[in-house]
């Protein structure tokens, strides 16, 4: 009987470790996107965004009284408003993630 769980337990935790460490590696992905991607970006999809924005925001208002009965109306608002506001204003033009594109650090050599 212990040995069957100390099985299941290790077999467990090397599963967690193999999942969790590609985790680590997802985020150094650093995009540098083509100016054809950037174009594509602000003549195409910004403007698709804004305008998903702008319903998102009404879907809202006029979901709110429901969705404060449910109480999830703080889900619903990142769902409908946030997150499609974010893509538009946020994302680095051409860029496929939401966020900042981050500064690179320069080291000096010694």
């Amino acid at each position: 009987m212990t040995r069957k769980i100390s099985r299941t337990l290790v077999a467990t935790v090397a599963a967690c470790l193999l999942a969790f460490s590609s985790l680590g590696h997802a985020r150094t992905v650093d995009e540098s996107p083509s100016a054809l991607a950037m174009t594509a970006d602000a003549v195409l999809l910004r403007p698709a965004l804004l305008a998903t924005t702008i319903v998102g925001s009404a879907v809202y208002l006029v979901s709110l009284p429901f969705s404060a009965l449910g109480g999830n109306a703080g889900e619903a608002g990142e769902v409908l408003v946030v997150g499609p506001a974010k893509a538009t204003f946020v994302r680095c033009l051409g860029c496929s993630r939401t966020g900042r594109k981050s500064e690179t650090v320069e080291q000096a050599a010694d």
